[in-house]
């Protein structure tokens, strides 16, 4: 029996396929194209995004490198995950062998790894700073660390990790001890300042201070010299008592000597004299308050004897036509540094009559307002006032608008110190009529 072949199947012809197959392939095509171009954004993202990456850590890498605190990063259980330079130098252990380890390898006995722990447990969202414990050196030895626990925080707020940074005791010790010497030294600096400033404020007065001294001096030497010359009348007197002479030769010579005269004359020299030394004892307890290093001396005193003491000062070394018109209570009690108070009150007296030294009739006014907050005191002199270049700087240490070699620059600048020490305020102005206004208020908060 013969075998029949079937004939193969016949291909379609390009023209007789299905007239929908050629479509279907072009969208194939698009949407590979699509899906090639979005391949090739996302590519050109995720370069954008390792590159910033490697950038992150290689910023983060290089801060941990110039930390010269430790730094430690644990998982919540201890385990560290992290260190930077400082703690390898510190611990003498290289990066492989602190990194898996546990926090506790780093401490010196039980106790503070107990300590550690019970710290890293209280977390909470709130750091917990200054905490000192025992670290192993390099050297085999132990040094206490000043330690701050941050804790790392997830999303939902579960607690991850923590931070330690950390910094030896015996650094933080010898910087405190730095900064405090550096800030002995500015005290004493700024104290000798002030003692400079107050000498060359002394200088200015020791005209009108030695005439001062001179007045009450005087009056005592002529008493001291009228008394001198009594002493031998009553010895003559004493020695024809004492010799035994009669009662009319004593009578005689009582009246030849004048001996009641010399008595009733007696008492107001004595008184005189007192009176004197005790006015030169006033001007010297002045020198001395005005010119001694007093930063700490806080008294109450009567501000309205400063202020009139400071003008009689100051007006006995300036020019005879110098006048100045005080209204102002004669009760200001206020507490603080009488010295330095008076400094300010000199220096801004000064400054007016240095300020109207070129006028006819230079004058200042000094009034005083008082109310329950404190003490207001107005300086206001009739000289050409205050540029306003100058007006900015006025305050300013070493600026001054006088000649060389006749003012430091630091008179103001240590007042302005002085009244804010003190709680008050020193402000300054041109009057509208013209001249300054130095404008000195001190409140009453400050007394006891």
């Amino acid at each position: 029996m013969s075998t029949r072949q079937t004939p193969p199947a016949r291909l379609p012809l390009p023209n007789e396929m299905d007239p929908f197959s050629e479509s279907a392939w072009i969208d194939v095509v698009r949407s590979m194209d699509e899906v090639y171009n979005e391949l090739l954004q996302y590519e050109v993202v995720l370069e954008q995004k390792n590159s910033e990456l490697e950038e992150s850590q290689q910023f983060i890498f290089s801060i941990l490198t110039s930390m010269s605190d430790l730094l430690v990063v644990c998982d919540r259980n201890g385990g560290i995950e992290e260190v930077n330079h400082s703690l390898i130098q510190f611990t003498g252990k290289t990066e492989q062998e602190l990194k898996g380890a546990k926090l506790s390898s780093l401490f010196a006995d039980e106790n503070d790894c107990t300590t550690a722990k019970r710290v890293i447990a209280s977390l909470t969202t709130q750091p917990a700073n200054d905490i000192e414990l025992q670290f192993k050196t390099r050297d085999g030895a132990t040094t206490p660390v000043a330690l701050n626990f941050t804790p790392r925080m997830s999303a939902t707020q579960k607690l991850l990790g923590v931070v330690i940074t950390g910094r030896p005791v015996g650094e933080l010790r010898r910087a405190y001890h730095k900064l405090r010497e550096a800030h002995d030294q500015l005290k004493r600096t700024q104290q000798q300042l002030l003692q400079s400033e107050k000498m060359a404020s002394l200088g200015k007065l020791v005209a009108g201070v030695a005439h001062e001294l001179n007045n009450p001096i005087s009056f005592v030497l002529g008493n001291m010299h009228a008394m001198q010359r009594y002493t031998p009348r009553f010895k003559r007197y004493l020695e024809a008592i004492h010799n035994g002479a009669k009662r009319d030769e004593l009578e005689k010579l009582r009246a030849e000597l004048r001996i009641d005269h010399i008595l009733d004359d007696l008492a107001p020299l004595l008184a005189g004299a007192v009176e004197g030394a005790e006015r030169t004892r006033d001007i010297v307890d002045g020198l001395k308050r005005f010119s001694a290093a007093d930063r700490d001396e806080n008294i109450e005193f009567n501000l309205a004897e400063i202020i009139e003491r400071s003008v009689h000062w100051v007006t006995r070394a300036t020019p005879m036509n110098f006048k100045v018109e005080m209204d102002m209570p004669r009760e200001m009690p206020f507490f603080g540094s009488p010295g330095q108070i008076q400094q300010v009150i000199t220096n801004l007296v000064q400054n007016a009559s240095d300020a109207t030294e070129n006028l006819p009739d230079p004058a200042l006014t000094i009034t005083a307002d008082i109310d329950e907050g404190g003490i207001c005191i107005l300086f206001r002199d009739n000289g050409p006032g205050i540029s306003e270049q100058a007006m900015s700087k006025i305050f300013d240490p070493f600026y001054t608008t006088k000649p060389v070699g006749k003012g430091t620059g630091l008179g103001l600048s240590i007042s302005y110190g002085i009244i804010e020490r003190h709680g008050g305020q020193l402000s300054v102005s041109n009057a509208p009529e013209g001249g300054a206004e130095f404008k000195l208020c001190l409140p009453y908060s400050n007394r006891k």
